[in-house]
């Protein structure tokens, strides 16, 4: 079944044998940020700065992102951005790095709130 040398094993036999266990963690980084828009005054005008944010943070960062929520509001819009990593340190440095891109490239934009969370899977 197992040969010696083969990683299945070799986690096995660190592990107690009645239980099987994981040497890495998977890290899950999430953060929501809601972007205020002033200068807006269509959707038509949200979608195209939307669009670029997202283009940008998705060409410059290894990250999920997507617009989840108040699609229909003209001057709001509200980013989901997700990292996976095996350190909870390195998820939390992207998604800062990621907040601070968007504030520097885009001085139009005020970012009016941000939640964030880091979950060990």
């Amino acid at each position: 079944m197992f040969r010696m040398g083969t990683p299945c094993l070799e986690v096995l036999l660190r592990c107690n044998l009645n239980r099987l266990c994981y040497t890495t963690d998977m890290v899950i980084g999430a953060c929501k940020i809601t972007l205020h828009l002033p200068e807006c005054h269509t959707l038509k005008e949200k979608r195209q700065i939307v669009k670029s944010v997202l283009a940008r943070v998705r060409n410059h960062f290894e990250v999920a992102i997507a617009e989840v929520d108040e699609n229909d509001r003209w001057q709001i819009a509200v980013l989901g951005i997700t990292c996976v990593s095996n350190s909870g340190l390195h998820a939390s440095e992207v998604l800062e790095r990621v907040r601070q891109y968007i504030e520097e490239s885009r001085p139009d934009i005020v970012l009016s709130n941000i939640e964030s969370d880091i979950i060990h899977w």
